[in-house]
Parts: C-alpha cells; sequence; structure tokens
C-alpha cells in the first residue's frame, strides 16, 4: 500500500516503538514530501528536547532515540523531491486553504496518486483517502497480520 506521510504523524509514530513497527511494515511504501521532511526533523528534535525536559527521556538517550527515529524513516520512507510534487503545489494549496503547510503532502499524493496517512483531519475532504493511523492498523490487522499488536 503506497501513502504519502504527514510530518506530524511521522514524529508521532517514530517515537514509539509500536509506531515504528508500523512504519516499517513490509505491506507499507510510504514516501515524505521533502518540504515535510524539513518540519518533520525539526518537531522530531523539538519533541525530543519537550521528552527531556518533562521528564520522560534521558539526555542520554536522546540521541540514541533521534538515531533509532532517523534511521526507521530512512529504511522505509522515499524522501521525495521538491520537483517530484511542484507541479501539484497550487492545486494542493486550493485543497489544503486552512494550512498551507499541507500543500506539500497533498501535492505528492496527487503527484504519486495515493492516499496520505494522518491524523491531522485538515486532510479530509482534499479529494485524496486518508488514513489515520487507527485505521491504517486495523486494515494491516484484517489481512491477518498480528505484528502490530
Amino acid at each position: 500500500m503506497r501513502l504519502v506521510v504527514d510530518a506530524s504523524t511521522l514524529v508521532a509514530e517514530v517515537l514509539r516503538v509500536r509506531g515504528r513497527k508500523l512504519l516499517t511494515h513490509p505491506a507499507l511504501d510510504l514516501a515524505v514530501a521533502a518540504d515535510a521532511w524539513s518540519e518533520a526533523e525539526h518537531e522530531l528534535r523539538k519533541r525530543v528536547a519537550l521528552l527531556i525536559k518533562r521528564g520522560h527521556l534521558e539526555a542520554a538517550a536522546a540521541g540514541e532515540l533521534l538515531d533509532a527515529a532517523v534511521a526507521s524513516i530512512a529504511n522505509r520512507a522515499i524522501l521525495a523531491p521538491r520537483e517530484t510534487y511542484a507541479g501539484h503545489l497550487e492545486e494542493a494549496l486550493r485543497r489544503v486553504p486552512r494550512d498551507p503547510r499541507d500543500a506539500p503532502t497533498v501535492a505528492l499524493a496527487l503527484a504519486m496518486e495515493c492516499g496520505i496517512w494522518a491524523g491531522d483531519f485538515d486532510y479530509f475532504g482534499c479529494g485524496v483517502p486518508v488514513w489515520t493511523t487507527a485505521t491504517l492498523r486495523a486494515h494491516l490487522e484484517t489481512g491477518g497480520d498480528t505484528s502490530l499488536r
């Protein structure tokens, strides 16, 4: 199943063991728009710093977590350069008027003719299929795959 992953979803899932399992599922063919990857990297570092500040993560483990997170993404998701989806950006901006930062993800989904994996409801109604983490997990488990539990 080919999907474009939203930056926020990528950050949320890659920081959890269960999420990394889903990101590396063999049935998934994932792509990330270059603009979304930039946003994800920035947010990932902010999220790890916040986990340390709140006492949920030891500073010594932060580097290891970041390395595991980036490796999970790099090994399983195609980083699509802007040229791949630039021709669809104008249309994508019309489809997600509330948040222009979501346009590269929609543009890449249009270019690849596939759905989007996101938890952001701004994508709903943009004209391409949108999968939440819960529905994606349920869909994969329905196929008999229990490795995600």
